[in-house]
């Protein structure tokens, strides 16, 4: 006998009545298939969602026909009747592309809708020199390499962000990045149009909310709430609150690399002084190791660095935990004013974390005023210093994930 369809309410994840039932169903078997520990079937799918088996077997064919699922064998059974067909996230069909302009490198990579990195690009450049529009030349030329990349491995680009260290408005106007010396930077003007993104636009957002954003989505911490810091030339944060980013009321939260740690202290590029960046940012921690240039890349010279600190050399551990203090410091400030409890240290701070944690939980724990009975935990980021890119790819094929109607309504490609 069919199973009886039902109408729960929809905050509890289950099917509603509404003029947009299919849709909101679309994406409920989705999301139930995304998040599933093993490949469910589809009378799996019936119970889950309280859907009929024949409602659901419909709405799964169709994301089938649009790439967005496909069917895997299922897992040996030892009851009677035949097993079900699992079903998976397609790895054949849209595609995220993450782009990302730091200081002194540009990234890109593809991300499929389960999750597996497709392409990588890394170029190791020094961007402050060099004006805006020279350096979206650059990113310019990382999209045609990922699109010819996409289009060789059969893949349908979904969408595409763009990940900058500085302020931007919605619209993805770069207003002001500091360390780049950007000001009024339209970059969807520039590169929205670019042929490789094949008219599905160009979002921009700050690097640390798409590091974060990365984070919660790929190597989710225990708790909901946390503090992302990024720590590259610039030092951003992003921050999650209850498992969702907090943008702030103009969208321009988390630029913690310029909480002042000591208010008369050296000047600052933003024009202010004594800023955090100046005490914890990288080149401030290669110069107090004496460490300066080495190689002439940032990426060697943090090497080296981890290299002396690991034999213990006495300016290279003395300028990790100086950073380390600074870097608490400021931390300890967000946590008394959020309460978050998880401190996520990104981009070089990730592969530096072993000497930069001592330093900063010391700070946490003597001016946190609930640090006695409500520990918070500081730990290295999972994606390390690709959280960025691997974030603004990811944030690409979230909104396939959670508005799949919208995906297969446009996607016009044949399977």
């Amino acid at each position: 006998m069919a199973q009886p369809s039902t109408v729960p309410v929809s905050a509890a994840g289950r099917a509603v009545r509404q003029a947009s039932l299919r849709e909101h169903n679309l994406a409920l078997v989705l999301r139930h298939i995304a998040t599933a520990g093993r490949p469910p079937s589809r009378a799996d799918l019936a119970v889950a969602t309280g859907l009929t088996r024949a409602t659901v077997s419909a709405l799964v064919d169709d994301l089938i026909t649009g790439r967005l699922l496909n069917e895997v064998d299922p897992a040996p059974r030892t009851g009677a009747g035949r097993p079900a067909l699992g079903l998976v996230l397609a790895s054949n069909g849209p595609t995220g592309l993450g782009l990302e302009v730091n200081v002194d490198y540009l990234a890109a990579c593809l991300v499929d809708l389960a999750g597996a990195v497709r392409h990588r690009a890394l170029r190791r450049v020094d961007l402050r020199p060099v004006p805006p529009l020279d350096a979206l030349a650059l990113v310019s030329e990382l999209i045609a390499e990922a699109g010819a990349e996409a289009d060789r491995q059969g893949l349908v680009l979904a969408g595409t962000a763009l990940a900058v260290p500085g302020l931007v408005t919605s619209t993805g106007v770069v207003r002001l990045a500091p360390n780049l010396g950007w000001r009024d930077v339209d970059v969807p003007a520039v590169l929205g149009d670019h042929p490789a993104l094949a008219g599905r636009g160009l979002s921009v957002d700050n690097e640390a909310n798409l590091a974060a954003l990365g984070e919660l989505r790929v190597a989710p911490p225990a708790s909901a709430n946390f503090i992302y810091i990024s720590g590259e030339v610039g030092i951003g944060a992003g921050i999650v609150l209850h498992g969702a980013l907090f943008r702030g009321a103009r969208g321009w939260s988390g630029e913690i690399g310029h909480v002042p740690v000591h208010p008369e202290g050296r000047a600052c590029r933003c024009g202010g002084r004594g800023c955090l960046e100046q005490y914890a940012g990288q080149e401030s921690i290669l110069a107090a190791a004496g460490l300066t240039g080495a190689a002439g890349l940032a990426g060697v010279a943090i090497t080296r660095l981890v290299e002396a600190a690991d034999r213990g050399t006495p300016t290279a551990c003395r300028a990790l935990a100086q950073a380390g203090t600074a870097l608490g410091v400021a931390i300890a400030g967000v946590i008394n004013l959020l309460d978050v409890d998880t401190v996520v240290l990104g981009g070089v701070y990730a592969r530096l974390a072993r000497w930069l944690c001592p330093p900063v939980e010391a700070e946490i724990r003597r001016r946190v005023l609930t640090a006695a009975w409500s520990p918070v935990t500081v730990r290295p980021a999972q994606l390390g210093g690709d959280a960025a890119v691997l974030g603004a790819a990811g944030s690409a094929v979230r909104s396939v994930l959670e508005q799949p109607a919208h995906w297969l309504a446009r996607d016009t490609r044949p399977a």
